[in-house]
């Protein structure tokens, strides 16, 4: 009975982790078409960098 606790434990972290994996790749693709988008309009702007760093 441990061991199939222990194992359904490992299976609800590992499910867990993977939904957040799921959702920080689509930000990071929601990110990385915002930043194509900023050197995209940058040439229309007038020139200069468009980030602060």
């Amino acid at each position: 009975m441990g061991v199939l606790l222990l194992v359904l434990l490992l299976a609800l972290i590992l499910g867990g982790a993977g939904f957040a994996i799921h959702i920080l790749w689509w930000v990071a693709i929601a990110v990385l078409v915002l930043w194509v988008l900023g050197f995209v309009f940058r040439g229309s702007g007038g020139g200069g960098r468009w980030y602060r760093w």
